[in-house]
């Protein structure tokens, strides 16, 4: 059965979710901190994370980053008041799968917790991977290149994820932003362009003139091993 963990301090809230996701037939467990929800996920990770922001002990944002740190596919969805686009932007940066505000349709959030799972499945296929010197370890979230360590964000990682998995295809930005960040309304083109530049920085032997991250103009990218 699958697991749900979800982390709120509000109890109508916590029974609210609890009697929706065993409803659909999912195993659910609760804790109302921050700390608590760490303990849980080193225990044994759940399939995925449902994550209120504002949590006692340690904040969500923490607890989002400290579990993206360690596990690159875990779905994490993320429940929170504010509705500040940047804040939302500052999120997804951190490694969320999915944004959704308060107050919320529940059954909006089972189909997000859903789709997080979904494509979570999808990854888990495409852990480990090596080109022209760069080999990714996914599931640990380790990159070198030539032998030496790579730091990546998370969402760097997303996207170089996407692009290996669809590589010799051209992929538009439009594309990129929905399946590789999965919040378009959020971001713009300029979004996976900057990223791409990182990538090409990091990964590529010349930089100013790829080899594996190539732009494809008038269409978007491509990956090419």
């Amino acid at each position: 059965m699958e697991r749900i963990l979800i982390v709120d301090d509000d109890r109508a809230v916590q029974r609210a979710l609890k009697r929706l996701f065993e409803s659909e037939n999912f195993e659910v467990e609760i804790t109302g901190d921050g700390k608590s929800a760490l303990e849980v996920f080193r225990t044994a990770a759940p399939t995925a994370i449902i994550l209120d922001l504002g949590l006692p002990l340690v904040s969500g944002k923490d607890v989002c980053r400290e579990i993206r740190r360690q596990s690159s596919t875990l779905p994490i969805v993320i429940l929170s008041a504010a509705t500040d686009v940047a804040d939302k932007v500052v999120l997804l940066e951190l490694g969320a799968d999915d944004y959704v505000s308060k107050p919320f349709s529940p059954r909006e959030l089972l189909a997000r917790v859903r789709t997080a799972i979904r494509h979570s499945r999808k990854s888990d296929a495409f852990d480990l991977t090596t080109f022209d010197g760069v080999c990714v370890d996914f599931v640990r979230m380790k990159v070198t290149f030539d032998g030496q360590s790579i730091e990546l964000t998370a969402q760097e990682f997303k996207l170089l994820k996407f692009l290996l998995q669809n590589a010799e295809r051209v992929i538009s930005r439009e594309e990129l932003l929905r399946g590789a960040f999965g919040h378009q309304e959020y971001s713009s083109s300029r979004t996976v362009d900057n990223h791409i530049v990182k990538l090409r920085q990091k990964l590529e032997r010349e930089p100013a003139n790829p080899l594996h991250f190539r732009t494809v103009h008038g269409a978007g990218y491509t990956f090419v091993p």
